[in-house]
């Protein structure tokens, strides 16, 4: 029997925030979409989940308010105002577990656009000191992330190079 999507009985913020994004898969297809990642093939080829799986997931996080059909004319996803507000949550978590579960180094490094300089878990450039936003943030490889294996999904390929978040990640 699979658990329920809801916490019943809970009244808290926090537990109405992790029926949207708590749901298995639901975080990594949003730092996904951080990245840039739009397309469902993509999304799927990335993270390894079953196709009616992604397509549940996206429907749940679209139904959420915190993705939409891009409205670029081009394909598949963005994040919503909505959903680019998860960004503090998102680098908090990423930063933690950089901390805690890269044994051989940062896998990225966050840098900001208009200086290069890098930025820290509170979002301050530490050339600038000024706080960065989500969409003046650069993701560069760090000293832990491995060269992709010969058959590596395009999105693993692309995030060898620096990229601007939010920005289509593939043509």
């Amino acid at each position: 029997m699979p658990l329920p999507r809801d916490y019943a009985g809970q009244n808290c913020s926090l537990s109405r925030t992790l029926e949207i994004v708590g749901e298995r898969w639901n975080l990594l297809i949003v730092r996904d979409a951080f990245l840039g990642v739009r397309r469902f093939g993509d999304f799927a080829a990335h993270l390894g989940l079953p196709r009616a799986v992604l397509a549940d997931r996206l429907k749940s996080l679209t139904e959420a308010g915190v993705l939409a059909s891009a409205d670029d004319g081009g394909p598949g996803y963005v994040l919503t105002e909505k959903g680019i507000l998860l960004w503090p949550a998102v680098a908090a978590l990423t930063a933690w577990g950089e901390e805690f579960y890269a044994p051989d180094g940062r896998r990225s490094i966050l840098t900001h656009q208009a200086d290069g300089g890098p930025v820290d878990q509170a979002g301050r450039c530490a050339d600038c000191q000024h706080l960065v936003g989500v969409r003046d943030i650069v993701l560069r490889p760090g000293p832990g992330l491995k060269a992709p294996a010969p058959d590596a999904d395009p999105v693993t390929i692309a995030l060898m190079a620096p990229h601007r978040l939010l920005e289509p990640l593939l043509n």
